[in-house]
């Protein structure tokens, strides 16, 4: 029987073969014609691996094995094209070959670089289309909206283009009947007045992302037409500038079903509504960034927020950044299945949140009260009933004794709660004033980021080499010599500034992992030595901070295989000797200050050949010497440099001018700042639950300037608003050129204390941002220019001891400033100096008083009378000596009684001194 069964079997596969051909024989090969037009499609393309190679690979003859390419197993078709999630990047253009593969489903472009080509309108011919992903993939330009003829489609994603556009309504969207996912996020839908009725009416979307869009507000038409949708569990409308009477209404009658809701970064205003309890499947609520306030009912937990307590499953609440304030009342305890809590940047200032806020708070795994000055006070001993995996409690106030209770959060507390300790820590400025306890290195091993910067915490690092991918530990008390680090292949950073550590860097060339640190911070404490020659070990670090130490010695060689590197600060130490020439390869840097050392030598050159993309400069107070190289002028992107307290000499290149950030109004870095990012701990979320998606740890540090800035030295971390050229304190000659006029964005300019001559500019005016103007203690002369009263933001200028002539320029502004502005030129009259000019002005073509001849002329007389008169009253002390004998015989014995007082004195001091020593050894 069972024989006859499979004999059936056999026949029926061998009519079903007859039938088909091709399919029983040939099913997983691919089609030749499909294969031709993907090989065209290619044609189009460039795909790009990580060395930056062609990185298709599309070589052998069976095309359904190729990369990106998947067929119908048992049709042989092609399905699915998906270039996402893969080691390399398609550029290019898109082919119409694509309409050659009539069985296509799916399309992801998602992740990829167009390079701003146009969505091309011949997909919407691919009928059976069911997934069109185009997301974050450098297209731009109108939405074609011919897509609307995809009616199979059921995802749809456009977002994250920037630069896309939908022209006039979205009416085309409502022909997708079946479409479930629709992301059009950053793409510009001003015009889109109908985009709440269109997405009202499409049955079966359930995700739905509009995330900076700009969408207009809902008008009140358009909410009569709306019906309950009951498919819609996701709905992102974050960054749109929507007010609350335009949201409200409509989001309300659409929320039936809504399981995350993100309207953060909106114009939400007023309290909490009240109908967020009724939304019965809500999980996540984000309604951060806006300007929401607490109604007093809310502050004592009566509704609103207490209504949302009661939904059995809500996990996310994210209300940071609005205009909360009052007191943190207990019943939100009563959100018991909370994950995530997040309240940064309000103002409950003053209030005290203690262990009663948090009792029920059992699966909690992020808590964020940055930037609330709350006051979080604990009994000691408490132990939470929740395990943290993010902790961030910036500015507020744990101190000042360490806080006990995060010992128990590296410990394993609830088995049901999948996760196994802190990963991330932020106690930074928290008014802790104690010693960091002896477990804590033990316990907190491995962390991805710790923020405890900006408290008064000391202690030391214990022997074992530490185990962090980021550390910020700046302004704070701790010391004691640098330790071993390791980095567990991780992009990572390291901020030690402002402490008191000591010793040796010699540990930097023992860092496991150092090849992905990112940036290293040890300015502003006690190190001292030569800084080791092994910075070939840091090829990803692009910011290097080891300023105010006292390191000596020459600068490193290796320095220069930080082909990363975009800041450099070793101001402030003892380094000696030239610049190495290896500092050439750093083409990245933007900021470069060796300011305060004892480096020598000319300028290199190939800091204006190599160097191109410099931002900040100072070689301040040095021992550099010879002239300013003219290859300098070629850093068209310079804001400040500063070459003063030197021993250059030689003029001042013309050239200058070629300072295009001076010289014309352009877009500028306000600040150099360094963004790191890193994944970092996993952020529990509705996407998280199925898909886990990584969270982004993003490290910001600022470069400091240090300027002399109106007579003193202050830090300057806004370079953009500060265009400065300081070359004061050299021994620069000549006068300044005349193509240094052609700065008019510049802000400061300092030449004072060295040998310039000649007259001041007389276009010094057309520098009009000019607020500070220094060119005291030179040899300028003639009269000070009329341009000079046209800076109406000179706050500051001195043009003391010069030999200027003349009347001052009146103007409201120089009449302003102290007569010392202008003293030591005794040629100026007029207000401030003088109420008027009485005086007659020197005729021009002759020298003013007190000029180069003049001074040379009085210097010659004056060491001449000095050794004539020396040599007259030594010849006049002899000649009575010798010629009379009682004044002689006096002279004598007043020799012969001060060298016996002083014998005498030597005696008795030395006998006193014997005795007190004697007395001390027989004590």
């Amino acid at each position: 029987m069972s024989s006859m069964r499979s004999h059936k079997l056999v026949l029926f596969f061998a009519i079903s073969c007859l039938l088909l051909h091709e399919k029983c024989t040939d099913a997983s090969v691919c089609k030749e014609s499909e294969r031709k037009a993907l090989l065209e499609f290619q044609h189009s393309l460039q795909a790009l691996g990580v060395s930056g190679n062609d990185a298709f690979f599309w070589i052998s003859e069976e095309c359904c094995l190729w990369r990106g390419v998947y067929c119908n197993s048992f049709t042989g078709y092609v399905e699915m094209l998906d270039f996402s999630d893969q080691p390399l990047v398609v550029a290019g253009t898109i082919s119409p070959s694509l309409l050659k593969l009539h069985h296509l489903t799916s399309l992801n472009f998602s992740s990829n670089d167009f390079n701003g080509s146009l969505i091309p309108e011949f997909f919407a011919s691919l009928k059976k289309l069911k997934l069109l992903d185009l997301s974050n993939a450098n297209f731009r330009g109108p939405i074609p909206s011919l897509l609307g003829n995809l009616s199979m489609l059921e995802t749809l994603r456009l977002g994250g283009n920037g630069r896309v556009f939908n022209v006039g309504k979205l009416e085309w969207l409502s022909h997708l009947s079946r479409l479930k996912e629709l992301d059009l996020s950053f793409t510009n839908l001003s015009n889109a007045n109908d985009w709440s009725q269109v997405i009202t009416h499409l049955p079966l979307l359930q995700k739905l992302s509009l995330r900076h869009c700009g969408l207009p507000s809902i008008s009140s038409s358009s909410l009569s037409l709306a019906n309950s949708s009951t498919s819609l569990t996701y709905l992102d409308l974050s960054d749109n500038n929507l007010p609350s009477s335009a949201i409200y209404p409509w989001l309300f009658n659409v929320s039936s079903n809504l399981v995350s809701l993100d309207l953060s970064s909106n114009q939400l205003k007023g309290p909490i509504p009240e109908a967020f309890g009724n939304m019965k499947a809500i999980q996540e609520l984000y309604l951060n960034d806006n300007l929401l306030v607490l109604a007093e009912n809310q502050v004592r937990g009566d509704s609103g927020l207490n209504e949302i307590g009661k939904l059995p499953d809500f996990r996310v609440l994210d209300l940071g950044y609005n205009l909360l304030n009052g007191s943190i009342s207990k019943s939100i305890g009563q959100l018991s299945n909370l994950r995530v809590l997040r309240l940064p940047g309000n103002s409950f200032g003053g209030d005290v949140i203690s262990e009663a806020h948090f009792s029920n708070f059992t699966y909690l795994q992020k808590l964020d009260l940055s930037y609330t000055s709350l006051t979080l006070r604990f009994n000691s001993g408490w132990i939470p009933s929740f395990q943290l995996s993010q902790l961030l409690l910036c500015s507020c106030k744990l101190g000042p004794r360490f806080p006990d209770w995060l010992r128990t959060q590296m410990d394993i507390l609830n088995p049901n709660v999948e996760i196994s300790s802190i990963d991330y820590l932020d106690i930074s400025a928290s008014g802790i004033s104690d010693s960091l306890p002896y477990w804590f290195w033990d316990k907190f091993q491995g962390l991805s980021y710790i923020n405890m910067s900006f408290n008064q915490i000391s202690g030391t690092f214990p022997n074992n080499s530490i185990h962090i991918i980021h550390l910020d530990l700046s302004s704070n008390n701790f010391s004691g010599p640098l330790p071993r680090f390791s980095l567990d292949y991780n992009m990572g950073t390291i901020n030690l500034s402002k402490n008191k550590f000591t010793g040796s860097v010699s540990p930097i060339c023992n860092f496991t992992g150092a090849v992905y640190l990112t940036l290293f911070d040890l300015s502003n404490n006690l190190f001292s030595g030569v800084v080791p020659d092994c910075f070939g070990s840091f090829p990803f670090l692009t910011a290097l901070n080891l300023g105010d130490n006292s390191f000596s010695g020459s600068l490193p060689s290796s320095l220069g295989s930080l082909v990363s590197l975009e800041m450099l600060s070793l101001r402030g130490n003892k380094f000696s000797g030239v610049l190495p020439s290896s500092l050439q390869n750093c083409a990245k840097l933007k900021f470069l200050d060796l300011s305060d050392n004892k480096l020598s030598g000319e300028i290199p050159m190939w800091i204006g050949q190599k160097l191109s993309s410099l931002v900040f400069l100072s070689l301040q107070g040095n021992q550099f010497r010879g002239r300013i190289p003219h290859q300098l002028c070629g850093l068209k992107y310079l804001q400040i440099l500063d070459l003063s307290l030197n021993k250059i000499s030689g003029t001042i290149p013309p050239c200058l001018n070629n300072f295009t950030s001076m010289a014309k109004k352009v877009s500028l870095d306000r600040r150099i700042e360094h963004h790191i990012l890193d994944t970092g701990p996993r952020f529990l979320s509705l996407e998280g639950v199925y898909g886990e998606p990584i969270w982004i740890i993003q490290v910001r540090y600022v470069d400091e300037a240090l300027l002399t800035w109106k007579g003193t030295k202050q830090s300057y971390p806004q370079l953009g608003l500060l265009l400065a050229i300081d070359l004061s304190c050299n021994k620069l000659t000549g006068e300044i050129p005349e193509e240094l006029s052609s700065l008019q964005e510049l802000v400061v300019l300092n030449l004072s204390r060295n040998l310039f001559n000649g007259k001041i500019l007389q276009k010094i005016g057309h520098i009009r941002q000019l607020e500070v103007l220094d060119l005291s203690r030179n040899k300028f002369s003639g009269n000070i220019p009329t341009s000079l009263s046209e800076l109406t933001f000179l706050s500051n200028l001195n043009l003391s001891y010069n030999d200027l002539s003349g009347k001052i320029p009146t103007s409201t502004q120089l009449q302003s400033f102290d007569p010392s502005s202008f003293s030591h030129n005794r040629g100026l009259c007029g207000p401030p100096i003088s109420p008027n000019c009485s005086m007659v002005e020197p005729p021009p073509g002759k020298p003013t008083v007190g000029s180069e001849e003049d001074c040379d002329e009085f210097m010659k007389w004056f060491y001449t009378g000095m050794g004539l008169g020396f040599a007259v009253g030594l010849w006049g002390f002899c000649s009575v000596v010798f010629f009379k004998r009682s004044w002689r015989h006096s002279y004598y014995r007043y020799l012969d009684s001060a060298k016996d007082w002083v014998y005498v004195s030597f005696v008795l001091l030395k006998t006193r001194l014997v005795r007190r020593i004697k007395g001390l050894s027989t004590r």
